[in-house]
């Protein structure tokens, strides 16, 4: 079994905690008086860095939530006021990926920088990946934080890594059959796009000595059609991972894969809360995941409010790790959710059921909201040759799984759009 920082990820439980409190403590002094927006969030609150005496304490902290993060850089461009060091001390700037508005401005120091390598470190041990193995990145580098961190990941870990940006995907699977590429870094979206072209164009991914893939940027990795369908592809096994440009890398896969993602809590404090009250909810509840990250003094989040449904498990995995897991990963999004005639229903739930038919390449769903009936319109192409009453029993399936019937349509080959990065396979209109 394969540990990035072994000492701390089977550290005792009680031990684990004092780590991190020794870490907050340090983080909240550093803190004040240095970083406006937060010294201004607590002395707000009535609290200062003398007040945090137990991991308990956090809680007396406030929530941070992304709209201030954004409400406060629209008022001090470009940057904000998060940022605990001057300008001069900053060396890397990435903004979040902007699909719930305007893109996040994030900024690094070299410290912090380094952390994050550190945190992809754990990302990559923990699928097994070792200085012998060859990372192809398949991501064009904007400034989206994307694999930017999995480059830093992969230097501490001694790994090579193969830049794929600048080509299409037939160039992306020439090249790593050319330099016998072991792990492949994308989305799971991408992953499953690049098999597609290998069938299409009739490449062989046997020829690619594959032995593991890691997914970031987007859910799918952690549902486990979509799972399955990614490892058949490559003959590979598939890695989960989860993160935020403004949060950092926080949780990963073991190559035990419990069925869910460790948080790297020597570098992160979790809470999980009810969305709607804010309280904590009880061991194994579903509920928002809450982080605090710990290493990333020069832009922290304390109690950031991430809008991730987690449900954590304490208890130690077989891997050895004594890291808490989220069961089933992340497994949606607070704001997610949409109600179709009375059902709840989560993006993730639909593609878990659509991932098991292995004729559908790709798909779109769409909730039209008309009037007082809500319908879902699920757009699928199939792959070549295949049998168009697949759809049909498509419809059979989500109609019984989720207590209504969708209108599923067949459409024609590469009707619907592609992704290299997240994709957007779920839209809701409004009211017409």
């Amino acid at each position: 079994m394969a540990f990035f920082d072994q000492a701390t990820e089977t550290l005792p439980r009680e031990q684990l905690a004092g780590l991190q409190l020794y870490k907050l403590q340090s983080m909240a002094k550093e803190l004040w008086g240095r970083n406006a927006f937060y010294t201004s969030k607590w002395k707000a609150a009535g609290i200062s860095p003398d007040d945090i005496r137990s991991l308990d304490d956090l809680a007396r902290l406030p929530f941070t939530k992304k709209g201030e993060l954004m409400d406060d850089q629209a008022t001090n461009g470009p940057f904000g006021t998060n940022l605990t060091y001057p300008l001069e001390a900053y060396v890397r700037m990435h903004q979040t990926s902007g699909t719930t508005g305007v893109p996040l401005k994030v900024l690094d120091t070299t410290e912090s920088w380094d952390w994050w390598g550190r945190c992809w470190g754990h990302v990559l041990s923990g699928a097994g990946v070792t200085a012998s193995d060859r990372l192809f990145m398949a991501f064009a580098f904007g400034p989206f934080i994307g694999f930017w961190a999995a480059v830093e990941g992969a230097r501490k870990i001694g790994a090579v890594m193969i830049p794929g940006g600048g080509r299409d995907s037939l160039q992306r699977l020439e090249l790593m059959r050319e330099t016998g590429t072991t792990v492949l870094c994308c989305t799971p979206t991408y992953a499953l796009r690049l098999a597609e072209v290998a069938t299409e164009l009739g490449f062989d991914l046997a020829r690619i000595p594959m032995k593991a893939t890691v997914h970031a940027g987007e859910p799918g990795a952690n549902i486990p059609a979509t799972k399955q369908r990614i490892e058949t592809s490559w003959a590979a096994k598939c890695f989960d991972h989860a993160g935020a440009s403004e949060v950092g890398a926080h949780s990963f896969e073991c190559q035990h894969q419990p069925g869910g993602t460790h948080l790297i809590e020597s570098e992160y404090i979790a809470e999980v809360i009810n969305p709607q009250t804010g309280d904590r909810v009880n061991p194994g509840e579903r509920g928002e995941l809450v982080l605090t990250n710990l290493g990333r003094w020069g832009f922290p989040v304390i109690r950031y409010r991430t809008g991730d449904l987690v449900k954590a498990n304490h208890e130690r995995c077989d891997c050895g790790r004594t890291f808490m897991r989220f069961e089933g990963g992340i497994l949606g999004r607070a704001d997610d959710m949409v109600t179709v005639r009375g059902v709840n229903v989560f993006p993730a739930g639909v593609e878990n059921i659509i991932r098991r038919f292995a004729e559908v390449d790709e798909f779109r769903i769409t909730v039209n909201k008309v009037k007082q009936m809500d319908e879902m319109d699920i757009e699928v192409e199939l792959c070549e040759g295949a049998d168009p009453e697949v759809v049909h029993q498509l419809a059979v399936k989500l109609d019984s799984m989720l207590s209504f019937r969708p209108r599923v349509h067949h459409v024609a080959r590469n009707t619907l759009p592609r992704f290299e990065m997240k994709a957007k396979r779920f839209h809701v209109k409004l009211d017409s």
